[in-house]
């Protein structure tokens, strides 16, 4: 029958146009769902869940900075990311036991901290460090941007704490920052792209901006055919509301008197 989906590639076709695996439509997002406070041990913490894909994100704070930020009266930001071995469909093994990280860790790793020091007043956290962990315990695409928009809430309790407990004169925070994917999948433009849709993307981007919605970063590859700077602001474009969407569910956490329009 013409109207019956056919799997192609581990996506889903009716009448030649892309079905999504979940129904949703292009502009659609997952379901998305923060929970604070699941790591009582740690200065802040928060559990998101992205559709499928969940991470586990705490922030540490401790006194003093590395050595090239001594003396600065400057803080420091700084994230570890890893994922559980079963967090993919087959297990994949601990980088410890391999002796060393993935070159996609590290990448990662840094992306997470670039996109909290840009919303955090370095001068208000003293010198100090926050220590980010975002571990992944079901991957299922979107692992990065998940991270960092959960990271904001755990870094946002611990610098809350702080404030609350006069360890600082004003809280370090000064707006919100979340992430998203967008993709080119058989020609469409898709907002928060699963496993499954990420690793057939003609064009796979994250776009990580901030509440007053400056952007932080973009990071997009083409794969097989380039794509014109039209389609680099259409993709852009699309992830601006799902942007404002994650925002408006770390405000509803935190509440912050922050910049969010």
């Amino acid at each position: 029958m013409a109207n019956t989906p056919k799997r192609i590639t581990g996506l889903l076709y009716s009448q030649g146009k892309l079905v999504r695996g979940d129904n949703r439509v292009a502009k659609e997002m997952r379901p998305v769902d923060i929970t604070p406070n699941v790591i009582s041990s740690a200065e802040g913490s928060a559990l998101i869940r992205l559709g499928e894909t969940q991470v586990i994100c705490t922030a540490s704070i401790e006194d003093g900075v590395p050595q090239f930020m001594k003396g600065c009266g400057r803080g420091w930001i700084t994230s570890e990311y890893a994922m559980i071995p079963r967090a993919t469909d087959t297990r994949t093994p601990r980088e410890a036991t391999r002796g060393r990280q993935g070159g996609r860790t590290m990448e990662i790793q840094r992306l997470i901290g670039r996109s909290l020091r840009a919303v955090t007043d370095l001068e208000a956290l003293g010198e100090r460090t926050a220590w980010v962990d975002c571990d992944v315990i079901r991957a299922d695409g979107g692992t990065r941007t998940a991270s960092i928009t959960g990271a904001l809430v755990a870094l946002g309790l611990a610098c809350q704490r702080l404030f609350e407990q006069k360890v600082v004169r004003r809280n370090a925070l000064k707006d919100y920052v979340a992430a998203i994917s967008v993709g080119m999948v058989s020609g469409e433009i898709l907002l928060d792209l699963d496993y499954q849709e990420d690793s057939n993307a003609e064009v796979d981007m994250n776009v990580v901006m901030t509440g007053s919605h400056q952007l932080v970063e973009v990071q997009a590859t083409a794969e097989g055919h380039p794509f014109s700077p039209e389609d680099l602001n259409q993709l852009v474009e699309m992830a601006r509301p799902g942007i404002h969407k994650l925002v408006a569910v770390q405000q509803s956490i935190l509440k912050l008197n922050l910049p969010v329009h």
